[in-house]
């Protein structure tokens, strides 16, 4: 690896690399835009920590390329490109650099020399600019950004004044499940003076600024205020909670958590689960136990209001529940409605509604235009849920439906043999001891009988 790539550089993964090969360096020797081997077969283009082969950033190309293809390329002619001759570019800078260089704050740059090869080169690309799950400290977050953990499912996004994080569960719009509001404690949030943006500050807090060095919000880390001299990240995880770490020289320790209980994530117990207080898994269908991602497997998506298999004209049956609420519903549009059967009627009738909880003391109704994810178990009764579930895939031996069937239909074979195995042996017991004429003997008291030990 080197400190600079210029035009012509030119690099292929090496097979027998099982991490990462890294390519360029920055002066401390920190970080490293290497190749990373993800999952044993893909490749990616990656900002990676070396001292934890963490990766800090990674290309987003729309189509992943393959470890194992030797043919795969990574070069620069003024752009960045990973390519192969067969499938072409998969990601490019889209640029007209002079060189590739790496910053000891991990920002990986694309710059152009400027006029006589005298003055300071320009920045004309930054992965700063692109962040991928990760925010590094002095790294700026603007409203053109977005977080988006590695599954694909949550992302985080700049508003007017506050921060919030959003999940993608396959309906019309992404649902805000967590928020922060700028306190506006030391600076107002003036309009029209600029947008606001976020930044990890290497003092142990987040940040919002809009204009100046005085930031409008601080939203403190473990070791706000405190001696820790160490370098800070922000990562949205794949279970939608945000967090803070900090290097410990041979750790990523945690020093901020954005959720703190885990029934108040946006679906730890997966589809039509429910989570309780202590933070166990259940099933809205009241199976006691539950795994993440076992109480559905129905798809996803689709339009109620059409035909197929189902008890409701829409296909799909239906699934009511006392005490259940919403983890985030204050973060939730509601309506106002006299009674829970108009609450029911309002999503049955939409073709886009998943299902729809109601609250009989408030009389305010919650529908849910996305695929039903975790609730909360509420020991309040008069909290009900409505939820519409959708039948099994058809050919699959699998499902919401057929798993639960299966279940049920293993209990009775397991009952019908043991109330079997039960009737043999009391056979045998009543015809040992004299079967029907001695038990007509005994029949004016138990303990004349063949069952006087009961």
């Amino acid at each position: 690896s080197s400190q600079e790539l210029h035009r012509g550089f030119e690099a292929s993964p090496k097979p027998s690399v099982s991490g990462f090969q890294p390519l360029l360096t920055d002066p401390t020797g920190n970080f490293s835009l290497s190749f990373l081997r993800v999952n044993g077969t893909r490749l990616a283009l990656a900002v990676v920590h070396v001292p934890s082969a963490q990766p800090l950033w990674v290309a987003d190309p729309p189509r992943p390329a393959r470890w194992s293809d030797r043919s795969t390329r990574l070069s620069f002619n003024g752009s960045l490109v990973i390519s192969d001759p067969s499938s072409g570019v998969f990601w490019s800078t889209g640029t007209d650099g002079d060189r590739v260089v790496l910053l000891n704050s991990s920002n990986l740059q694309v710059q152009k020399q400027s006029d006589g090869g005298g003055g300071t080169p320009v920045v004309v690309w930054q992965s700063f600019d692109f962040p991928a799950d990760t925010l590094v400290e002095n790294q700026n977050f603007t409203a053109a950004m977005s977080l988006t953990s590695s599954n694909g499912l949550y992302s985080m996004r700049m508003g007017s004044d506050f921060f919030a994080l959003y999940a993608n569960f396959g309906g019309d719009s992404d649902q805000m499940y967590w928020k922060h509001k700028a306190l506006e404690a030391k600076a107002q949030v003036v309009d029209g003076a600029g947008a606001v943006y976020t930044r990890v500050d290497p003092g142990g807090f987040i940040a919002m600024y809009q204009n100046g060095s005085v930031p409008v919000d601080v939203e403190a880390f473990n070791s706000f205020q405190k001696s820790i001299d160490s370098f800070l990240l922000l990562r949205l995880e794949s279970d939608g909670n945000l967090k803070g770490y900090y290097w410990t020289g041979s750790t990523w320790a945690t020093n901020y958590r954005a959720i703190s209980g885990s029934c108040e994530l946006p679906s730890p117990c997966g589809p039509y689960g429910l989570c309780s207080a202590d933070g166990t898994c259940s099933c809205l269908d009241n199976r006691t136990e539950a795994r993440p991602g076992s109480c559905s497997s129905a798809p996803g998506s689709g339009d109620f209001c059409g035909g197929g298999a189902g008890s409701g004209s829409g296909g799909f049956s239906v699934l009511r529940r006392d005490g259940v609420e919403l983890p985030y519903k204050e973060l939730m549009g509601y309506a106002s409605v006299p009674s829970l059967d108009d609450c029911e009627r309002a999503c049955e009738s939409n073709c886009s509604c998943w299902g729809a909880v109601y609250s009989n003391a408030t009389r305010f109704c919650y529908t849910i235009d996305y695929p039903i994810q975790t609730l909360l178990e509420v020991a309040d009764e008069t909290k009900i849920g409505y939820f519409k579930v959708k039948p099994a895939p058809a050919g699959k031996g699998k499902g919401y439906e057929v798993g639960f069937g299966v279940g049920v239909l293993m209990w009775v074979l397991l009952g019908v043999a043991a109330v079997a195995v039960v009737g043999l042996v009391g056979y045998r017991v009543w015809k040992r001891r004299g079967g029907l004429k001695g038990h007509l003997a005994g029949e004016d008291g138990l303990a004349a009988g063949p069952y006087k030990d009961l």
